[in-house]
C-alpha cells in the first residue's frame, strides 16, 4: 500500500509530470517521449489499471481518499494530496474530477500485430483533434471494431482529452501506426481486408455496398473538414458514403464512424 502524502508546493518535483496540463504542444512532445500519459477522473483511472498499464503517481484531492480507496491500497506508486487550488496551480485547469494519474505508455505494436485475428478495423487519417480521435474510439469499443490503425499525422490516443473522450476506449481497442503513408495501407489489404474510403463524393451507399457481408473490411476516415486525402483515396479498394437527408452534406467525423461501425458490424448479425 502507498501512503498518501500531502504536497503544498505547486514547485514540488514530485508533481512534475502533472504540470502545464493544458499546453498541447508541451504534453504531445513531452509524453511519448518521457514514455507517461495522464488519466483523468475515478473510472478512468480504474480502466488504465485494469488494462495492465503500471502507475507512476497518482494525483488527489483529500474528498477523493475514500472513492479511490482500494486503488491506493493496491498502489506501488507514490499517492499525492493536494488542495484543489493548488492542483488547479499545477496543471492549469480546474480538476473537477478531483483524481488524475500518471500512467506508463506499453511499446506501441506494430500494424500486422493488430490486423492478426481482427476482421473489422478503423484506418484513421490525419486526425488531430483529440476530442474527435476519443470519440471515435469510443465508438470503436461499442461497435464492435477490433483495431484502429492511425496514420503518422493522426493525434496521440493517449493524450488526456482523448482519453477522457473515450471513457477509456483507447485502452480496450488495440491501435499501431501505418507508416509510411499511404504506402503501409498494401499492409492491411495484404492481410485480406478491403479498403472502405469513407466519402461523400463518388461513393455508394453503405446499403448497396454492403460492407457486413466482407469477411475483412477496413473503414477509412479522414480528418473533419478536409477529408481523406487524395493518395488515400486512390488507394482505397471503393468508395463508401452515409447516405444524408434534408440538404446535408455530411456529419462530425466522429458521428460518422459511429454510424459506419455500425453499418459494417450489426447489419450483418
Amino acid at each position: 500500500m502507498s501512503e498518501p502524502m500531502t504536497v503544498t508546493d505547486p514547485a514540488d518535483p514530485r508533481l512534475a509530470d502533472y504540470t502545464g496540463l493544458t499546453d498541447v504542444e508541451l504534453r504531445r512532445r513531452r509524453e511519448p517521449a518521457e514514455g507517461l500519459f495522464i488519466a483523468e477522473g475515478e473510472k478512468v483511472i480504474r480502466r488504465a489499471l485494469g488494462a495492465g498499464y503500471r502507475m507512476r503517481s497518482m494525483l488527489l484531492t483529500a474528498k477523493w481518499l475514500g472513492v479511490m480507496d482500494d486503488v491506493i491500497a493496491a498502489a506501488e506508486a507514490p499517492v499525492h494530496v493536494v488542495e484543489p487550488a493548488l492542483a488547479e496551480q499545477v496543471t492549469g485547469y480546474h480538476v473537477h474530477r478531483g483524481a488524475l494519474a500518471s500512467m506508463e505508455r506499453k511499446p506501441l505494436p506494430e500494424a500486422a500485430e493488430v490486423l492478426a485475428g481482427a476482421r473489422r478495423v478503423a484506418v484513421l487519417e490525419g486526425l488531430v483533434d483529440h476530442t474527435n480521435l476519443g470519440a471515435i474510439f469510443r465508438s470503436a469499443a461499442a461497435l464492435g471494431m477490433d483495431a484502429v490503425l492511425l496514420s503518422p499525422d493522426c493525434a496521440d490516443p493517449l493524450y488526456r482529452r482523448a482519453v477522457k473522450t473515450s471513457m477509456g476506449a483507447v485502452f480496450s481497442v488495440p491501435y499501431a501506426r501505418l507508416e509510411p503513408w499511404p504506402a503501409a495501407l498494401a499492409t492491411v489489404r495484404q492481410a485480406g481486408f478491403e479498403l472502405l474510403a469513407l466519402t461523400p463524393s463518388g461513393a455508394d451507399d453503405l446499403a448497396v455496398a454492403e460492407p457486413h457481408l466482407l469477411p475483412r473490411a477496413a473503414l477509412m476516415l479522414g480528418a473533419e473538414g478536409d477529408g481523406l486525402t487524395a493518395k488515400a483515396l486512390a488507394a482505397a479498394d471503393r468508395r463508401v458514403r452515409i447516405p444524408m437527408a434534408h440538404g446535408i452534406d455530411s456529419l462530425n467525423v466522429g458521428a460518422a464512424a459511429a454510424v459506419a461501425f455500425y453499418a459494417v458490424n450489426a447489419a450483418g448479425q
